[in-house]
C-alpha cells in the first residue's frame, strides 16, 4: 500500500526527481522565513549542514501540522565555502559576486531532508556533495550570465548543474540528486522502510 506524500516544497527540480522515480507526490510550500530561522544559528558554530537540517526540518513540521496525518518531506540546501554559507543570489550582481567567490575553489552541497507527521519528525538525513569550479574570468562570467538570465537567481549557487552551469566546474564529487537539492537514494530508501512506496 502506497500512500501519496506531501513535498514541503516550491521546487520544480525535487518535484521532478520524485515524480520521475515514479512517487506520488503533492507540492505545498511550507510558509516559514527560512532567514529568521537561521539568524540565530549564523554565530552559534552550527555547521552548514545543521543549518540545512534546522531549515528542512522547519518546513517539514509547518507543512505537517496543516496535513494532518500526512507524510511530509522537507527539504533545503546550503552552500558552504569554508565557513562561508551562501543563498540565492537576490539579482545578477548578486549572482555575479556569487561565481566570482566561488571561481577556482571547492564548494559544498548540503542537501538535508527530514520526514514529518504530524508536527513529529520521523527521520533526518544530509547528504554533502564537493565541487571545485574552474578559474572563471570576470568577462567570461558576464556572458554565462547573460546567457542564462534568471536561472541564475533560482539556485543558491546561481548555476544549475543540470543545465549549462555544468560548464563552470572541473571536479565534481557527489551525486547528481545531492546537488540539484533532493539525496533521492537515501529518501527512496526510507519511504520503502516506512512502507510509503512499494519496495
Amino acid at each position: 500500500m502506497t500512500e501519496k506524500i506531501i513535498l514541503a516544497s516550491g521546487s520544480p527540480f525535487r518535484k521532478a526527481m520524485l515524480v520521475n522515480a515514479g512517487v506520488a507526490i503533492e507540492a505545498v510550500p511550507a510558509e516559514v522565513n527560512e532567514r529568521a530561522l537561521e539568524a540565530p544559528l549564523k554565530d552559534s558554530g552550527v555547521s552548514p549542514e545543521d543549518v540545512a537540517l534546522v531549515l528542512a526540518e522547519a518546513k517539514a513540521t509547518e507543512v505537517s501540522e496543516r496535513k494532518p496525518g500526512a507524510l511530509v518531506l522537507g527539504c533545503d540546501q546550503t552552500l558552504s565555502l569554508g565557513d562561508e554559507v551562501f543563498h540565492k543570489p537576490a539579482d545578477m550582481e548578486g549572482a555575479r559576486r556569487h561565481l566570482l567567490a566561488l571561481s577556482g575553489k571547492t564548494h559544498q552541497l548540503n542537501s538535508a531532508v527530514v520526514l514529518a507527521r504530524d508536527g513529529a519528525v520521523l527521520w533526518r538525513h544530509v547528504n554533502v556533495a564537493s565541487l571545485t569550479m574552474r578559474k572563471l574570468d570576470p568577462a567570461f562570467i558576464g556572458r554565462h550570465l547573460a546567457r542564462v538570465g534568471a536561472k541564475a537567481l533560482s539556485s543558491v549557487g546561481a548555476y544549475q548543474i543540470e543545465g549549462e552551469g555544468i560548464q563552470l566546474f572541473e571536479k565534481i564529487e557527489g551525486d547528481y540528486f545531492t546537488i540539484v537539492g533532493l539525496p533521492l537514494l537515501p529518501v527512496l530508501a526510507k519511504l520503502r522502510d516506512l512502507g510509503a512506496i512499494d519496495g
